[in-house]
């Protein structure tokens, strides 16, 4: 199955919330390649930004236990990737949002691609890739976050706990603070508790939607984004992003692998609509 944090998150975008979206990167000359085109082609990603090269593609082995908990492990060190001076304006050129995923392995072009989108007149979404990530290269993020290009930041409630310190008694709200200093939007979510976000001196808690029947944790971070960055290209006030992000990282859980499925989309627009939430204009 195709995938990756952003890949998940603007498939979800496309798919299910019927956003224009295109991916940049880069893809081997492999079956996996072809199957990364194949599947996000499908969704209705643009593809016209991703470069093949000679080589491997990225892969990620998902490891799921009965209760729908997952870890991964990625496999990227013979992958091929774009450089930091491989992008071009016309990238980011017609587009309004920039998601990204933290990576210390590709710091440089993170920063180069936030760079040129800025330049461009994009907002930065970032999401915090993993605990350990945050754990291990929290300096460099936050000196990333100290920069002010970054608008939204989504944590869960293991990288939270991570930039604030790894403190055992954690408190999110002291998270989501923290994020805040730095970015427009900052949002952190806590599994089957729902999430917190903040904009300005707003603060919400929504519920999560849909933990009941959770077999699958991956992509639900992703599938939240998804929803919540709908709701901000729509105009929705806070609450209303956070409860469309609810109902797409509901909806992703219900089924093995990042991807959500054509009837788990349908349970989420049925739960969008009795929410009294925007529902997507699709494409036929």
């Amino acid at each position: 199955m195709a995938g990756g944090s952003v890949a998940n998150t603007i498939r979800g975008l496309s798919a299910g919330f019927g956003i224009s979206t295109g991916i940049i990167g880069a893809r081997g000359d492999d079956d996996q390649g072809l199957l990364f085109v194949n599947n996000m082609s499908f969704s209705g990603v643009d593809l016209t930004r991703l470069r093949t090269k000679k080589g491997h593609t990225a892969q990620c082995a998902c490891l799921v236990d009965a209760s729908g908990n997952r870890t991964m492990r990625p496999c990227l060190s013979s992958a091929v990737k774009l450089q930091a001076n491989e992008f071009v304006k016309e990238d980011f050129q017609g587009s309004k949002w920039l998601v990204v995923r933290y990576a210390q392995q590709n710091l440089e072009q993170i920063i180069e691609a936030i760079r040129v989108a800025k330049q461009e007149g994009l907002s930065v979404s970032l999401d915090l890739a993993s605990f350990e990530m945050v754990r291990d290269y929290r300096l460099q993020l936050i000196a990333l976050l100290e920069t002010g290009n970054i608008d939204l930041c989504f944590a869960n409630e293991d990288e939270a706990r991570e930039i604030i310190g790894g403190e055992l008694t954690f408190d999110p709200e002291v998270a989501l603070a923290f994020l805040s200093k730095y970015c427009k939007w900052a949002v952190v979510t806590l599994a089957s508790k729902g999430c917190l976000a903040k904009h300005g001196k707003q603060v919400v808690q929504v519920p999560a939607i849909g933990e009941s029947n959770a077999v699958d944790a991956t992509g639900a971070g992703d599938l939240f984004a998804s929803g919540f960055l709908y709701g901000l290209v729509k105009g929705l006030p806070l609450e209303e992003c956070c409860k469309v992000g609810a109902c797409s990282g509901g909806s992703v859980i219900r089924a093995l692998g990042g991807e959500v499925r054509p009837e788990n989309w349908q349970w989420m627009y049925k739960q969008m609509h009795a929410g009294g939430l925007l529902l997507p204009e699709l494409k036929n």
